[in-house]
């Protein structure tokens, strides 16, 4: 017999009702957050940073591709790893999905990390992904946009991701899924959390780029495709440590 509560279909249709207008409520104000997104102001960008794509040297203005709007993910993949980051790797996934419909709305989607343009393409090659890659290596592209981090930073309590400034780093107890990561990645803990995940989003007008929007850690939980169906899923997430895997890894536990 099952622990969950259980009802008739009459029980179940009141509570779905009942659920129904939080679930309208929630995307209303969804839609309005997304309006107070795109009225955010635009700041623009006149440092140059260089990038090294499939097509060769580019430019922040070039990785629109002629398009007016650009959205970048922030990828974990620093040079010193073997490997993208395995929770990178399951939202970026969703990716190759997307960019076409995208690209004919007027919009190019990249991910962009530090790892030079040989790692990003091999390991492209590896995961099946189509979708635009730019390597952002020797450029202050991910410092600037603070998903880089130095070990000074890191050791000094001078780490500011998502807004906030971090403590002093530790190894501490309780961090097994993030040395899991790390491990996956061919890397330890420390180095692997110098790098840190985000998107960030601009608009090209005029011959000039404008930043307008960035989000990290648990702002990009509506990017990740599988979560949003394990949210509709019985059990939800049901997660207990780091239970995914890269796509072609699922067979090798």
């Amino acid at each position: 017999m099952t622990k969950h509560m259980t009802g008739t279909r009459e029980e179940w249709l009141a509570a779905r009702l009942e659920l129904l207008m939080a679930e309208k409520e929630l995307t209303r104000r969804s839609d309005e957050l997304a309006r107070r997104r795109q009225e955010l102001p635009w700041v623009r960008i006149d440092k140059e940073y260089r990038f090294e794509t499939d097509e060769g040297s580019a430019s922040l203005a070039d990785l629109f591709r002629g398009r007016s709007q650009l959205l970048v993910y922030h990828y974990m993949f620093g040079p010193d790893y073997t490997a993208g980051c395995a929770t990178c790797s399951t939202i970026a996934d969703g990716f190759d999905g997307s960019v076409v419909h995208l690209a004919n709305h007027d919009v190019t989607l990249s991910a962009v990390s530090r790892a030079p343009l040989a790692k990003l393409q091999a390991y492209k090659r590896r995961m099946g992904w189509t979708f635009p890659w730019a390597s952002s290596f020797g450029s202050d592209f991910n410092v600037d946009f603070n998903v880089r981090f130095t070990e000074e930073q890191q050791r000094e309590g001078a780490i500011e991701y998502n807004y906030r400034r971090e403590a002093a780093w530790q190894l501490r107890g309780g961090e097994e899924p993030v040395a899991e990561n790390a491990a996956m990645a061919g890397t330890d803990v420390a180095t692997y959390t110098r790098e840190r995940p985000g998107m960030s989003a601009f608009v090209l007008e005029d011959g000039a780029v404008y930043h307008t929007y960035s989000t990290y850690a648990r702002g990009l939980d509506g990017l990740w495709g599988m979560y949003q169906w394990l949210a509709r899923a019985p059990r939800g997430r049901n997660e207990t440590g780091l239970w995914f895997r890269r796509h072609d890894e699922y067979d090798q536990r």
